[in-house]
C-alpha cells in the first residue's frame, strides 16, 4: 500500500509539472490585433464604440489605422479605451500626431494595450527619415513581454490607384535603420503580400501572417462574397518571432446588411498570436 501511494504521489507530481509547463507555454503568447477602423472619430456613436470594444477585448495589443486627425479622433480612441476598461481589465493607449502628408489625407495612428500583459518601452514615434517619401509615415511602439521586447510598426499605405508599392519599397531599409529592434509590420498596405515589393523583406526572413486572405469589404455582397481585396497583413521576422496562429474577424457576418457593417469599418480586423524568441 505504501509503495502504491509513492507511485501515485510521483504521478501527481509529474502531472503538476506538466500542467505548470503547459501554463507557462500558454502565457508566453501575445495576441496582436490590427484594424483599419474607417474614420475613427466623432462620427462613431457610443453603440459603435461598444461594439468595437466587444470585438477586440480578448486581444493584448490593438493597432489602429484611420484615426481622424482633427477633433474627435483622439477622443474616439480615449472613448474606446474607457469602454475596454469597463470590461474587467486595465488598458492604456498612445496616439500619434497627425501624419505629415500634405498631398494626401493625413490621419493619426493608435495603439491600445492590456497593461497586465505587456508594458510599453519608451515613447511611440512616427518614422521621420522617410516621411517625405511616405505620405502617412508609420508609427512605431515598443512593447515588453516577459522580459523580451518587440516593436510594432503601424502603417496605412496610400490607396491602390496611387501605387502603394512606391511607399512600401522603403520598408526594406527599416530593419537596418533599427538593427536593435524586433520589428513587426502591421496595418493596411493596400497591396497583397504576393506583390514583389515585399520580396526584399522576405529575403531578410520576414513572412506574412496571412496568404490569400481578403480583408476589405465590398459595397455589396454578391452570392455571399463580401470581401474585396487582400490589403491588411502583418510581417514578422521568423528568426525573432515564433508564429503560433493568425486569422481574421469577419464581424460583418453579425449584421443583416453589409451597409450596416460598413458603419463600423470597411475593413475587418486581422490578428496574430505569437511568442518572442
Amino acid at each position: 500500500m505504501i509503495y502504491s501511494l509513492k507511485i501515485n504521489y510521483t504521478k501527481a507530481f509529474t502531472i503538476i509539472l506538466l500542467l505548470l509547463c503547459f501554463s507557462t507555454t500558454l502565457s508566453a503568447q501575445v495576441k496582436l490585433l490590427s484594424w483599419n477602423i474607417e474614420n475613427l472619430g466623432k462620427s462613431k456613436s457610443d453603440s459603435t464604440i461598444v461594439y468595437i470594444a466587444d470585438t477586440i477585448k480578448n486581444y493584448d495589443i490593438i493597432t489602429i489605422q484611420e484615426v481622424v486627425a482633427g477633433y474627435g479622433g483622439a477622443q474616439a480612441v480615449a472613448r474606446l479605451a474607457d469602454e475596454l476598461n469597463l470590461k474587467g481589465a486595465e488598458w492604456d493607449y498612445t496616439i500619434s500626431d497627425p501624419t505629415s502628408s500634405s498631398a494626401y489625407k493625413t490621419e493619426r495612428y493608435a495603439f491600445i494595450w492590456r497593461t497586465s500583459k505587456v508594458k510599453q518601452i519608451g515613447k511611440a514615434w512616427l518614422e521621420q527619415k522617410y516621411h517625405l517619401e511616405i505620405d502617412r509615415e508609420p508609427y512605431f511602439c515598443t512593447f515588453q513581454y516577459q522580459g523580451k521586447e518587440f516593436t510594432v510598426v503601424n502603417f496605412h499605405a496610400i490607396t491602390k490607384n496611387r501605387q502603394p508599392e512606391t511607399e512600401i519599397k522603403y520598408f526594406k531599409f527599416l530593419p537596418a535603420e533599427y538593427p536593435d529592434l524586433n520589428l513587426i509590420f502591421a496595418g493596411d498596405f493596400n497591396c497583397p503580400q504576393s506583390h514583389t515589393v515585399f520580396n526584399p523583406l522576405k529575403k531578410m526572413g520576414y513572412q506574412s501572417i496571412l496568404i490569400g486572405q481578403k480583408t476589405s469589404l465590398k459595397k455589396e455582397c454578391r452570392e455571399d462574397l463580401c470581401l474585396a481585396s487582400e490589403f491588411d497583413n502583418m510581417y514578422f521576422n521568423i528568426a525573432k518571432v515564433r508564429y503560433i496562429n493568425s486569422g481574421v474577424i469577419p464581424f460583418y457576418k453579425s449584421f443583416t446588411k453589409l451597409k450596416e457593417a460598413r458603419k463600423i469599418s470597411d475593413h475587418i480586423p486581422i490578428w496574430f498570436e505569437f511568442s518572442v524568441n
